[in-house]
């Protein structure tokens, strides 16, 4: 086991059509590739992470409290995993290749302990999926990447609610990190 996946943010609140900061019909359409990938790693004996945002309600200390609407609040249905990832998952999170991480900043390394997770396992590749492409993936892209991590981002299986940022963020994973964009 040398590589990783890491599920990003792949909430009702970010993907549902009625989500509180939804990709819509973009993080719709990754569903089932997202979905396809967890099952192969998790099938291979892969380490499998899944890194979730996480909010308090009307937090004044919280920077997105002013740039995005309320989203992935502790203890609401829109944090849990979209469509049937969320099935998935309860259905393999107690197996040691599993792992889930709350988040309270875009980057799935920033506050938590994945990094040390990962360097546990001797995982030196990480392959990202997940929204949205050009914040929380692409945050967590440029750590792993400044922490000397191979990055992989599944661009079939990555979504945004801003098309532009998205494939911007595309290339900017392949050209600036030198991320394999598969």
């Amino acid at each position: 086991m040398d590589k990783a996946l890491i599920n990003i943010d792949y909430t009702i609140d970010f993907v549902a059509e009625d989500g509180a900061l939804t990709c819509g019909e973009p993080g719709q359409a990754v569903h089932d590739k997202v979905l396809a990938l967890t099952k192969e790693f998790y099938e291979a004996g892969e380490f499998v992470a899944f890194a979730i945002d996480k909010h308090t309600e009307n937090d004044p200390y919280h920077p997105e409290t002013g740039l995005f609407p309320p989203h992935n609040i502790d203890g609401t249905e829109g944090r849990l995993l979209y469509g049937e990832l969320e099935t998935y998952y309860q259905e393999i999170k107690a197996a040691k290749n599993v792992y889930y991480t709350d988040k309270t900043r875009y980057s799935a390394f920033h506050g938590t302990d994945l990094e040390t997770k990962l360097r546990e396992r001797g995982i030196t590749e990480v392959h990202l999926v997940g929204v949205c492409t050009d914040i929380c993936v692409l945050h967590t892209a440029v750590d792993a990447y400044n922490k000397g991590f191979t990055v992989v981002v599944h661009k079939d299986a990555v979504a945004s609610f801003n098309q532009m940022g998205h494939e911007w963020a595309l290339g900017h994973f392949q050209e600036t990190l030198g991320a394999n964009v598969v």
